[in-house]
């Protein structure tokens, strides 16, 4: 439920993919998934922190000259990808799949480590100008394995590649160990439809039972071989995106109303991200969540009571059918020292949004 595209679920879409092995072609997809991996010695000790060394390596990216950039000068690949060589700072972050959850992942950090560099791995060209405007060097295809990075998060959905284990695994032969390797996946792995009780311990869905749990398992896995972080998201939503507006756009949906749903604010999860990120821990499993589930029907009521959507939901007609589970991620947020922003999804109503 979380991750990049799940909105029926209720986990955010996460990108999932075996955290196995991957990485092996320099040019894949990348967007943001959260799923499951079998559980590795839960969030009990964040290993040694590799020295503060700087680990100074050429590298060919363009300049993020942030917002004073002309638009000739982001006409193409080529002119957005300066050949000056540039050199990857103890505080420097790759992110693959700088997509919303990445964006914000990256202004973040650019907040709280200011004079760090952000790196973005897309797929395609088509978001390098927004990229470069926003102070992210963007590059179309992996970096030569000599190019390593202190810090990488893993944001790119599984949807765009058939071998979401092994971009994983390039991503981790990117990182050079100082910094914090972390994968963004989903709650979707762990082993509850009875909407009982969940936290970051609990048993996940046996390998074989669900292709789409097994994407998000093995790349955990991958993550986890690697001594690198896997940070499972409850369901992804901001005002625009999110299963409430998934729900506001049917009107009417054949589910069950009492199905309990997690869900975390895309800027809390970005926040959690960073959080983990600069504690440089090694082989946990997180989880991220506000820790206030509520079912379906009680939050597209909310969303009816708020008056600050243009439309009305209607109702669900499900009477059968899996229902959920309620998370708690109270080690996590003592663990990491994180609380999110919009404590509960009523709260984040109450906003200005």
């Amino acid at each position: 439920m979380m991750g990049t595209a799940c909105f029926p679920t209720t986990n955010v879409v996460l990108k999932p993919q075996n955290l196995s092995g991957n990485f092996s072609t320099l040019c894949d997809n990348f967007r943001c998934l959260r799923f499951l991996t079998p559980k590795p010695p839960h969030l009990r000790s964040s290993h040694s922190k590799l020295g503060n060394r700087v680990k100074l390596t050429s590298f060919s990216m363009s300049k993020a000259t942030h917002l004073k950039v002309s638009q000739a000068a982001l006409s193409s690949t080529e002119e957005s990808l300066s050949s000056s060589p540039r050199v990857i700072g103890e505080h420097d972050l790759l992110i693959v799949g700088p997509g919303v959850l990445g964006r914000l992942v990256a202004q973040k950090w650019s907040q709280e480590l200011p004079g760090s560099q952000v790196y973005g791995q897309t797929v395609t060209t088509d978001h390098h100008n927004e990229l470069i405007q926003m102070g992210i060097n963007p590059s179309l295809k992996w970096t030569e394995a000599t190019h390593k990075f202190p810090n990488v998060i893993y944001c790119a959905p599984p949807s765009r590649t058939p071998d979401y284990a092994g971009n994983i695994r390039l991503a981790a032969l990117s990182w050079n160990g100082e910094g914090s390797f972390l994968f963004t996946s989903s709650s979707a792995p762990y082993d509850c439809n009875d909407n009982g009780p969940c936290d970051e311990d609990s048993p996940v869905v046996p390998i074989g039972r669900s292709p789409r749990v097994d994407v998000l398992l093995k790349a955990e896995n991958v993550v986890l071989e690697f001594g690198g972080c896997v940070v499972r998201l409850a369901g992804l939503y901001k005002a625009d995106r999110g299963a409430h507006n998934y729900f506001l756009e049917k009107g009417v949906v054949d589910s069950r109303p009492d199905h309990i749903l997690n869900l975390i604010h895309y800027e809390d999860a970005a926040s959690l991200s960073v959080a983990i990120l600069k504690k440089n821990f090694r082989g946990q499993i997180f989880l991220g969540c506000d820790n206030h589930p509520l079912s379906r029907q009680e939050m597209m009521d909310l969303v009816n009571k708020s008056g600050k959507f243009s439309k009305k939901f209607d109702k669900f007609t499900g009477t059968d059918g899996p229902l959920g589970k309620r998370l708690n991620n109270t080690r996590t947020s003592q663990v990491v020292g994180w609380e999110p922003k919009y404590l509960s999804f009523a709260r984040f109503l109450e906003s200005s949004m």
